[in-house]
């Protein structure tokens, strides 16, 4: 092992340690995981000091993604747990259970427009990515950023770090599923390029062409903010607000006489 492999895992236990914090749940147990569909891409509030820097320089609530995969890979695991695919700084890309995140603040980002075939391929790319290391680079950035934060203003500072060192067997979180969907050509947040011509008549046309970006540029909220996913939440699958119990307020029940 190298000097900087030794340093990475070194740093990335203590950067991923988690912190005493008290997680909100977005949903009920066992909604979250019913509400998934394979490609949805399953973003997460963590409480280590690594989700605390990417929530800092990213300003946003979102230090995690992970992908859900559901049952692709029971055949070869012999059971049909339904599970994410996430790159991990200290396992690197690794398959989890969907239950690691359900008493945590998580959003669903879901892919529109897509067909079975190219959900399968998105699945596979990142199934074929499974054992990969996690970016060391990643990891050494965001420890020079804790521990001597640079002097410029805060909206200023992502863009003296880069997010992923480009290896092509090293990854992080958001760069895998920014990767796997690129693979069939489907946009998160691409570069636009506004291209004029003349049509018949001499009429000006005008073009959108979408370019995809490099996947080590990508974060977390990128999938939130992005105009081609959906956003989905687990607890408005059959919501009525009229069928809520709400707790009478202390002053409300001394007036009716309430014990």
């Amino acid at each position: 092992m190298s000097v900087l492999q030794w340093l990475g895992h070194r740093l990335a236990g203590y950067l991923a340690r988690p912190r005493p914090g008290l997680h909100v749940a977005t949903s009920r147990p066992g909604l979250l995981a019913a509400t998934l569909r394979k490609g949805d891409v399953l973003l997460v509030e963590g409480t280590s000091r690594f989700s605390a820097a990417i929530r800092t320089l990213t300003q946003s609530t979102w230090s995690h993604a992970a992908l859900y995969i559901g049952d692709a890979l029971s055949a070869s695991r012999g059971d049909d747990t339904p599970l994410l695919i996430e790159a991990d700084v200290n396992d690197g890309v690794r398959a989890v259970p969907v239950e690691r995140y359900a008493q945590m603040h998580t959003r669903i980002c879901r892919p529109v427009g897509l067909r079975e075939e190219e959900i399968d391929a998105v699945l596979a790319y990142a199934i074929g990515r499974l054992g990969q290391q996690y970016d060391l680079r990643n990891i050494i950035d965001l420890a020079r950023y804790l521990v001597r934060p640079p002097p410029v203003p805060e909206r200023y500072r992502r863009h003296l770090l880069a997010f992923g060192g480009g290896e092509p067997t090293s990854a992080i979180c958001s760069s895998l599923i920014a990767a796997a969907f690129a693979s069939i050509r489907y946009p998160v947040l691409p570069d636009i390029e506004i291209a004029r011509s003349k049509g018949e008549a001499g009429r000006e046309q005008v073009r959108e062409i979408l370019h995809i970006r490099d996947s080590s540029l990508y974060v977390p909220r990128d999938f939130d903010v992005s105009p081609y996913f959906a956003v989905v939440k687990p607890s408005l699958r059959d919501f009525d607000p009229h069928a809520l119990t709400w707790a009478t307020p202390p002053a409300l029940a001394a007036e009716a006489g309430e014990d």
